[in-house]
């Protein structure tokens, strides 16, 4: 269970977490920090972690997130302190990283270019091809598409083992209140000896002269079966029939759990192909400020150019080879993330197999997604079966009210020995009808009401919130789209801006002041192509993820 609460004073808004930060929660926690962010992008923060008791890999990676944003984190005990510790210090060299970015100028000359175009036909994940997956050697490098990395992930991934195993539960508790229905039978072998004081059965006085005090030794032998069954006991069936709705609601549940494992894996993913985007853009951006730098030196060798333009163009190659050292780290930590998501060898290396890609989709329509995400999603389904559950447990209680009739039975070989030992037996019907329990059923009843009608305030609430993640991922998604049509026509014409400024500057029409500010244009338009990219991606998750399609669509 996990409580959210939100205030606003002093100038931040604070958001209390308590509780564990594992399976659906996350996903509880991550749609609530995103809703807030949305409506106050440019109010401080501050995320509250003293009430939480565990976080798991997930919750780290959406802490990550939040802290990336903007959000403050604060934390007690030594557990969580080391995970916020852990991520404020990842954090400073990212946030170093984006001060830097603000002054770079060098780009690239072909830089996914082609990616936003050659990929219209490809896969509906995103995939570009799939390979057989190799062996999990340490010393060899496991080379992932996204399919196999989801495949990975919902065999190996804690949190997603942990639902299996719920629902397992679940079932053998379905199991247990199916076999109180269900004929019990036994068997019972005894063999005691007996010594009777007679004294005390009349009293402490002998009836007549000479009668004994005591009775035996001797000794008494009985072996036999017994059985027992319910006849009619509406209760019992009550709360099979409850098991039986707990018993689904715990299979949602862990489907949904696997949904939110899969968008985990998905996004980590995505992230990371930025990550390597960025690290390519990077190295192609050192080697246009190196080719830049030798032809002002090699102008300011033939006496055209100056040495304050060759200055100025190994100042923009430096900058450039320390961002390329920060973006492969960047790469790096977020392919370890990736691997700690899908529960691999701390040694194993790993490497992605597919690219940031563009594939024009039609827009669905609101209402038809509205609908189709009731139908589909787990969390849904878990809730109305939760009330079905609540309701049977009602007429349970209810029914306890009425007779119930049993039937019982043994057949018992009794004698002094097992020689000298007899048939005999014993046949009982009973009638069980409850007088009086002193207010045990009326409370039992009213307290399933009350939760019958929590249970109810779930769904109009959860029904609300589907229908905001359906509207808001379409929305994304259409603006997405957008974005990465604008972004392709930037970087078409700031790359010819940058061909344009370098036959100036070659021509002594001017100097290269002008190239590093076509440069930089140009920078910012594939910046801005990574960027749409990922988000185009990013927004195409989260809507199969608002409709309960996750599976169906990055699962083979």
């Amino acid at each position: 269970m996990l409580r959210i609460t939100t205030e606003k004073r002093r100038g931040k808004v604070f958001l209390s977490v308590e509780g564990k930060l594992t399976g659906p929660w996350v996903a509880a926690l991550e749609q609530c920090w995103r809703e807030l962010h949305a409506a106050s992008p440019r109010e401080k923060f501050l995320v509250n972690l003293c009430g939480v008791s565990f976080i798991d890999p997930a919750g780290k990676v959406l802490l990550k997130e939040i802290h990336r944003q903007g959000g403050q984190l604060l934390a007690e005990g030594c557990l969580n302190q080391a995970i916020v510790h852990e991520i404020v210090a990842t954090e400073k060299k990212e946030g170093g990283a984006k001060e830097q970015r603000k002054r770079s100028h060098i780009i690239f000359y072909t830089l996914f270019f082609g990616l936003t175009l050659g990929s219209a036909a490809a896969h509906a994940q995103g995939a570009i091809k799939q390979s057989p997956l190799p062996g999990n050697a340490p010393g060899q490098t496991l080379r992932l598409t996204l399919d196999q990395a989801v495949g990975l992930a919902l065999k190996q991934n804690t949190t997603a083992q942990i639902a299996i195993l719920q629902a397992a539960q679940s079932e053998q508790d379905k199991n247990i209140s199916r076999a109180d229905l269900l004929p019990q039978a036994g068997a019972n072998i005894s063999d005691e000896a007996q010594k009777v004081n007679l004294l005390a059965e009349f009293g402490g006085r002998s009836p007549f002269p000479g009668f004994p005090k005591t009775l035996g030794p001797y000794q008494v032998f009985s072996a036999g079966p017994s059985f027992g069954t319910p006849v009619f006991d509406l209760t019992l069936w009550r709360r099979y029939q409850a098991a039986q709705n707990t018993l689904k609601s715990s299979k949602a549940n862990s489907l949904s759990t696997r949904e939110q494992v899969i968008l985990l894996v998905v996004s980590q993913y995505i992230g990371t192909l930025r990550a390597m985007a960025n690290v390519e853009a990077s190295q192609s951006r050192v080697n246009l400020a190196q080719a830049l730098y030798d032809q002002a030196a090699d102008l300011q060798k033939e006496g055209v150019g100056t040495g304050i333009d060759t200055l100025r163009a190994n100042v923009e190659l430096q900058n450039e080879k320390q961002r390329l050292i920060e973006a492969e780290n960047d790469r790096e930590t977020s392919l370890f993330a990736l691997s700690r998501l899908l529960n691999l060898d701390p040694r194993q290396a790993i490497e992605l197999a597919d690219s940031l890609s563009f594939f024009d989709t039609p827009q669905p329509e609101v209402e038809p997604s509205m609908e189709l995400a009731l139908a589909e999603r787990q969390e849904w389904k878990a809730l109305e079966s939760q009330i079905k559950a609540a309701e049977y447990q009602k007429k349970a209680s209810q029914d306890s009210r009425l007779p119930s009739l049993r039937f019982d039975g043994d057949f018992v070989y009794v004698g002094t020995s097992g020689n000298t030992a007899l048939p005999t037996y014993t046949y009982q019907a009973s009638v069980n009808m409850p007088l009086f329990t002193g207010g045990r059923i009326r409370a039992e009843v009213v307290r399933a009401d009350l939760e019958i009608r929590r249970l109810e305030q779930q769904r109009d609430d959860l029904r609300n919130q589907i229908a905001l993640d359906v509207k808001t991922a379409l929305l994304n998604l259409q603006s997405a789209r957008t974005e990465v049509q604008v972004a392709n026509l930037g970087v078409q014409l700031s790359k010819e801006e940058v061909d344009q400024a370098r036959d100036r500057f070659k021509a002594g029409v001017a100097n290269n002041i002008e190239v590093i500010q076509a440069q930089d244009s140009l920078s910012r338009a594939n910046d801005n192509q990574i960027a749409a990219l990922y988000r185009f991606n990013q927004a195409r998750a989260d809507l199969a993820r608002s409709l309960g399609q996750m599976e169906k669509v990055y699962s083979k």
